[in-house]
């Protein structure tokens, strides 16, 4: 499980004449259901990347706690990173090497003993239609190919749990579906999965359990079905809107 308790980041704004304080996230707190997937949900510069950063730990929060089965990096960040991916939507790829290759070296740098590191590489490339294009070089590749070579890269050491930042943005319908579809079956493997996105409509088709931040804070938790009949919309962007007060971000 992951557990999320409290959890606030601050950054210091230069506005040119003084600095000033903000919170990107402020005072979060959230249960993930193993074996779910969970969606953070909101508007662009809300504070999903911020959330998800610290809970994989990239970042430190400046207050609160990020626990994954109980464990928090302070103490025990070896073991908490052999059990989590991060895919962030701006992550670079080496362009030199084919897609294969590179699952051989991230399969190597986590210790997977080469026989069942080619039995693995074998079923990504798989679960991900890579088949045609992964013995091409990265470079040569689209953008829907690039971000299924990054979710392989983190798929390759058989994490529980994923943290997915707006992982199908900016792509095509038929590789946004690919990777939609791994994402479901990830979860029917008992796999734990948060996914990040301001795709409302992904969310709202995959997703058992959602959260919507915005300027920093959460202002709903419950399942899609419920939001939607709290809010009394038939579906989440529009649920959304009506939470927030409407589009007028003044």
């Amino acid at each position: 499980m992951i557990e999320i308790k409290n959890v606030s980041k601050k950054f210091i704004k230069n506005t040119g004449k003084k600095e000033k304080e903000f919170y990107a996230v402020n005072d979060v707190s959230f249960k993930v259901a193993d074996g779910k997937i969970f969606g953070v949900l909101g508007q662009n510069g809300a504070g999903k990347t911020t959330l998800l950063r610290m809970i994989s730990g990239i970042m430190e929060p400046t207050k609160g706690k990020v626990l994954i089965d109980g464990l928090n990096y302070q103490k025990d960040a070896e073991k908490i990173k052999s059990k989590i991916a991060f895919l962030s939507g701006n992550t670079k790829l080496y362009e030199n090497i084919t897609p294969k290759e590179l699952l051989e070296i991230f399969g190597s740098i986590y210790g997977i003993d080469k026989n069942t590191l080619t039995k693995r590489i074998k079923e990504v490339i798989s679960l991900l239609k890579m088949e045609e294009f992964q013995d091409n070089k990265i470079g040569n590749l689209s953008t829907g190919q690039v971000q299924r070579t990054n979710i392989a890269r983190c798929f390759v050491h058989d994490p529980q749990y994923y943290i997915f930042d707006e992982a199908t943005a900016g792509l095509d319908v038929m590789s946004s579906q690919i990777i939609i579809d791994f994402i479901k079956e990830a979860r029917k493997r008992g796999k734990t999965i948060i996914y990040s996105t301001h795709y409302m409509e992904e969310a709202e088709n995959i997703c058992d359990q959602v959260i919507f931040i915005n300027h920093g804070k959460l202002i709903m938790e419950d399942s899609p079905k419920n939001i939607l009949k709290i809010t009394k919309k038939t579906n989440l962007r529009d649920a959304f809107f009506e939470i927030i007060g409407g589009t007028d971000e003044n």
